[in-house]
Order: structure tokens, then sequence, then C-alpha cells
């Protein structure tokens, strides 16, 4: 089993370079796998979407809190690290241009050494995706060729990549550097819809399932495996990440979770905005983890 920890953005401390350099170091310390980090591109004041992942259909953040674009983030807080691995869960996709994000994504793979993972989603907050000037209904087709400009692109030789879609359309297009990971970042799939279980089979190596848990959980990994065989693609190499707390997993629900299929748990990190605070939580999930 794999831990990652979720970056405290409710803290309002992820925009301030010395509590986050920090923090990673002592993630890293302790043992886990990964930080993950979120993104919004903006927040829209009175938002109307509901947002699907708790009751109240409001976010858990305070307002005016500082959300770091994802991908700058994670630049940093690889220069202040070694091995960790570097995460987003989730990169809003329909506020990027495939073509700069495979540039900006590969980028920091190759600098980091091979560490980075994509975790993309389709976006719940219509006001956001709209700002960013993508329109709100089409984006998951545009998702779909989105997610093939990105491999096609790093994929790609000397000679260029041709590519003509709905949305997206090039020729001889070389993007350099490549990753350092053979065959490209690993991208998974974040959600709760069946839809996005669908596109993790189709186009993605794994699956995060937002909010998801019994029979619920056990029909979206079904319909990815069911996506990924009928894809002519191997359903058993594809990983999945399920959510809990850091003050609150164990090994008993950590094996729970493992029984589940999880490859892989990604840890909410408290709000606590102090340092020393923060650091003993991590400690104290590293040891009742085995991790330290």
């Amino acid at each position: 089993m794999k831990y990652a920890v979720i970056a405290p953005t409710a803290a309002g401390t992820t925009a301030d370079p010395g509590w986050m350099s920090a923090w990673v170091r002592h993630v890293e310390a302790c043992g886990f796998e990964s930080v993950v980090v979120v993104e919004h591109a903006v927040v829209v004041r009175g938002y109307e979407s509901t947002y699907p992942y708790d009751p109240s259909g409001r976010m858990d953040l305070p307002d005016g809190v500082d959300v770091p674009d994802p991908l700058d983030l994670l630049a940093f807080l690889a220069g202040h690290t070694t091995t960790l691995g570097l995460a987003t869960g989730v990169l809003v996709l329909p506020n990027h241009h495939p073509v700069v994000l495979a540039k900006r994504v590969a980028t920091l793979d190759a600098l980091s050494g091979g560490r980075v993972r994509l975790c993309v989603g389709m976006g719940w907050m219509r006001e956001e995706i709209e700002a960013c000037g993508v329109d709100f209904e089409s984006r998951g087709r545009r998702a779909d060729e989105q997610l093939a400009v990105l491999r096609a692109l790093w994929a790609g030789d000397h000679e260029g990549v041709d590519h003509h879609g709905e949305f997206f359309s090039f020729d001889r297009a070389v993007c350099r550097p490549r990753p350092a990971q053979a065959g490209g970042v690993p991208i998974h799939v974040g959600g709760h819809s069946v839809a996005a279980a669908r596109r993790a089979g189709r186009l993605g190596d794994g699956l995060q399932p937002l909010g998801v848990a019994g029979d619920d959980l056990a029909g979206l990994v079904g319909v990815m495996r069911d996506a990924a065989v009928a894809a002519g693609r191997d359903a058993d190499a594809l990983e999945l990440s399920l959510g809990h707390l850091v003050t609150r997993i164990d090994a008993p629900r950590a094996e729970r979770l493992a029984e589940q299929g999880a490859s892989r748990v990604v840890l909410a990190a408290s709000a606590a905005a102090d340092l020393e605070q923060a650091k003993d939580e991590l400690s104290a999930c590293a040891e009742r983890l085995g991790l330290a």
C-alpha cells in the first residue's frame, strides 16, 4: 500500500514558502509516497454550482484562502525533496490547453527525476470553468481529446505529432523535454461518476473516486475494469486510490481499504495552521502505519 498526503489548503498555508518547505520535508522524512495538491484557477464568490462532496453543497474552504497553482507549487516542493512523489488531486482539466499542459507537466517530471502523477477531473464549478473560457457542457468530450493530446505529445519523436480533433488541431508539433518516466506521466482520473470510471478505464492509469464507498465504489471499479477490457487494455494494471484522514487512518482501516482494491490511500491533512502540530500529526500517522 502507498500513502499520499494532501497539502492542507484549508489551513491557509500552502502559499507560505517557509511553512510548505518544512512541512513537505517532514512528509518525505515520515515515509509517505507522495504529496498531493488541489486546484482552483479561481473561486467565484457566491457560486451557484453544487459541490458534490459535501451535503451542504459548499466547499469547506475559508473565504479568500490561498489556492496556489498546482504545478507551480509542485515544482517548488520538488526543490525541497528528493524522492517524494508529486501529484495533483485533482487538476481541473478543462482549465488547461493540453499543448501547454503537456510542456509544463513534462518539464516538471524531467526536472524532478520522474516523480509526477497527474490526477485530473472534469470540474464541478461551472463558474470557474466558464471563467477559463471553456464550455461547461462539452468538457467531457474535450477532456478525452485533451488526454489523447497529452499522450501523443509526450510520446512524439523529432518528426513531430499531428492532431486534428473537435477542439484542438496542429501539425508536426515537437514537445521537449520528454517526461522522465518511460511511457509518460501516469494519468489518473478523479471523480464520483460512471463517466469518470469509464474514462479511467479507457484512457487513464488509475481512478481516484471521490466521496464514494460501499456498493457504489465497487460499481465504479467494475465500470473502470470493464471499460479497460473493452478498450483492449490490462485492467489489472490500473491503480485505485481511496481517501482517508491523516488523523484517523490506522493499519486496520488501511487493510479494509486494501480489501476494496486500493493500491494507494490519499490522506487529507487536518487544517492545522500550526506547523509543529501538523508535523506531529504526520509523525503519529506514519507510526500507526509503520512507515517511519
